[in-house]
Order: structure tokens, then C-alpha cells, then sequence
């Protein structure tokens, strides 16, 4: 299997968010986790009230039953994952629902089409929760 088949198999298990939906999910109360590297988030921003967990710790930290779970986090939570361009965030937010987040999804075109989206962001450099 190539990495195209991969992300479009992990894509077929989620039902994947445009950027104005991901931001309504998010006034509504649920998550956007932000999974980009630090370099990333410095040099291009974040985006307000989003959790920032990168994904060496993803599972880890929204695993809805573990113990090194976030308090925010229960089985039913809305998740939105977001990497760069929405193609690492589908290969977790995959990840992140067959460990029980049933509402986790990705958001499509990732930060990148968040800001193209003309909604809201901020300089960047936040620490990651570890």
C-alpha cells in the first residue's frame, strides 16, 4: 500500500470538516487540536482556543479513557484535528477515533486553510502540552 491509498483509507473512516464548520464546532464547545510541530506554529501562528498537542502524545493525552488524558476530553467530545494542510490531522484523527473519541475528525486544508478561510489566528509559539 502506498501513502495515497493509506491517507485515503484513514479518510474513508472520518467524516472530515471545512474550516467554517470546524470553527462553528469550536464556539459550540468542541476541540481544535493543534498538532504541528513548534516551528511551525512560530512561524505561521495558531489559532485561538485551540489545544496544542502535538502528535508525538496525541493518542496519549485524548485517549478518552487513559489516565494521561486532558480534563476537556470524554468519549463524546468533538474533536477537530489540525496539522499544516489536513493530511497528517486525517491519519490521526483515524487514530484518535479507533481509540474511542467517536466524534473525532480532521480539518480540511489544516492551519493553511483556516487562515485562507479568513478566520482567526494569532502569533504562535505556544508550548505544547507534553
Amino acid at each position: 500500500m502506498n501513502v495515497e491509498a493509506f491517507l485515503a483509507d484513514a479518510r474513508a473512516e472520518i467524516d472530515r470538516v471545512a474550516p467554517r464548520a470546524a470553527y462553528e464546532l469550536l464556539q459550540a464547545g468542541g476541540l481544535l487540536v493543534d498538532i504541528r510541530p513548534h516551528a511551525n506554529r512560530l512561524a505561521e501562528g495558531e489559532v485561538p482556543g485551540s489545544l496544542v498537542i502535538e502528535r508525538l502524545v496525541l493518542e496519549w493525552r485524548l485517549d478518552p479513557q487513559g489516565a494521561h488524558r486532558v480534563p476537556q476530553v470524554q468519549p463524546d467530545t468533538r474533536v477537530v484535528v489540525m496539522c499544516n494542510e489536513g493530511y497528517a490531522s486525517s491519519l490521526a484523527a483515524r487514530d484518535l477515533k479507533r481509540i474511542g473519541l467517536r466524534h473525532a475528525t480532521d480539518l480540511i486544508g489544516g492551519f493553511r486553510g483556516w487562515v485562507g478561510a479568513g478566520l482567526p489566528s494569532r502569533p504562535g509559539g505556544s508550548p505544547a502540552i507534553t
